[in-house]
């Protein structure tokens, strides 16, 4: 039983940390009867056949507890996907681990690698669930800017925020929420700090098929970083089933094990029937994510035209379902406020993008907004922004 004072410790450790801003923006959306350009899910599923192999699983008695590491089956197509993709050969008992989403993998990797007082380097603006997770882990956040217009990372500044309690760079690659992919040369930028300071490198890929004209390259496959580096994605993404929340680390037998470690403790295991049709989704349905990319690029395009005709500096982006935009023009002390008066103006939710930065000025007036949807509610949203008066 949960006692007043164990409860009061509890949320005095996590105080701090506040409510998931998409919660509060699709609230707001339902409440409102607003268009949701927040929030990002897609409005269409995937694959039919994986949906048949999870149905199939559901009825052939896939339905009670998975292994804690994740089927067989799963794991092994897992490594599969990655000797395919990226030439990333792995043991699949040993360094393969399935997770509930991406998100747990990132809760376990903090959790299972992170000591009360370690450093965290971590790229802002930064998804939520890293804070809460550095947070929660009792580490300490060192974020390095990624800056309006470009979003490139600064090799000097990633540099600069490695100090000698540092023990852990977290990267996102295709990155949420601005879009960019990280170059060879970035990415080599990050190799050289790591090795030098020998640090490990969680990567959060999970957008890794979601690029357009841009090459996705994982960390774990530069010149000695495959020993250092904790690899996360999902199926969420990049075959649209994101209310499935199955996903996988990979990764050097002990980082795996790491984050194993703290998994057993968080949900087990999770997803039994789904399992197998993840596998069947990374083996056979290998046309479904380019199909998907090449259809987010053309809505990513009406969108960003969209926005930029109403008034808004947008930066077109190089992959995930998401583009910035700077609305600093219509005079709202920040993005935050433009967002949350945007329902009642418009009838259109988006993401404050200052709820993703340490650095409040830089993300002061960006705004996130997603194209994963059908091109019947972009053309919506984007009329109603039309026919509406932005100015503060």
């Amino acid at each position: 039983m949960l006692t007043p004072r164990t409860a009061a410790r509890t949320a005095a450790r996590l105080g701090g940390i506040p409510p998931t801003i998409f919660t509060e923006m699709s609230a707001l959306a339902l409440r409102t009867g607003s268009v949701n350009l927040g929030q990002g899910f897609p409005d269409l599923d995937g694959p039919a056949s994986v949906i048949e192999e999870a149905a199939a699983a559901l009825r052939s008695g896939h339905n009670q507890y998975a292994p804690g590491p994740g089927v067989p089956a799963l794991r092994q197509a897992v490594a599969r996907h990655q000797q395919r993709h990226y030439g990333l050969e792995l043991d699949p008992d040993t360094e393969v681990v399935v997770t509930t989403g991406a998100t747990e993998g990132i809760a376990a990797a903090l959790l299972g690698l992170v000591d009360p007082g370690d450093e965290v380097v971590v790229l802002e603006p930064y998804y939520d669930s890293y804070l809460a997770m550095i947070q929660m882990a009792g580490g300490v956040r060192r974020p390095v800017t990624l800056r309006a217009p470009d979003f490139r990372l600064d090799p000097d500044a990633l540099r600069a925020a490695v100090g000698p309690r540092t023990k852990l760079i977290l990267l996102n690659s295709p990155h949420n929420p601005t879009g960019t992919v990280l170059t060879r040369d970035e990415l080599a930028a990050v190799a050289a700090v790591a090795i030098e300071h020998d640090l490990v490198v969680v990567t959060d890929e999970v957008y890794e098929h979601l690029t357009f004209d841009h090459e996705h390259v994982p960390l774990a496959t530069l010149p000695g970083m495959r020993e250092r580096t904790l690899t996360l994605s999902s199926v969420g993404k990049s075959w649209s089933f994101t209310g499935w929340k199955v996903g996988w680390a990979t990764g050097p037998r002990e980082l795996v094990g790491a984050l194993l470690g703290a998994k057993q403790w968080l949900t087990f295991t999770s997803g039994a029937p789904l399992q197998p049709a993840v596998a069947r989704a990374l083996d056979e349905e290998p046309e479904w994510p380019r199909e998907l990319a090449r259809d987010l690029r053309r809505r990513r395009d009406r969108l960003c035209a969209g926005l930029a005709e109403v008034g808004m500096d947008v930066r077109v982006p190089e992959g995930t379902y998401f583009a910035i935009a700077d609305v600093a023009a219509y005079g709202w002390a920040d993005g935050r406020e433009f967002c949350l008066a945007l329902p009642e103006r418009a009838g259109v939710v988006a993401i404050p993008a200052v709820a993703f930065h340490d650095d409040v000025e830089a993300g002061r007036h960006l705004v996130r907004w997603a194209f994963c949807k059908e091109e019947s509610v972009i053309e919506d949203g984007l009329a109603r922004l039309r026919e509406a008066d932005l100015m503060a």
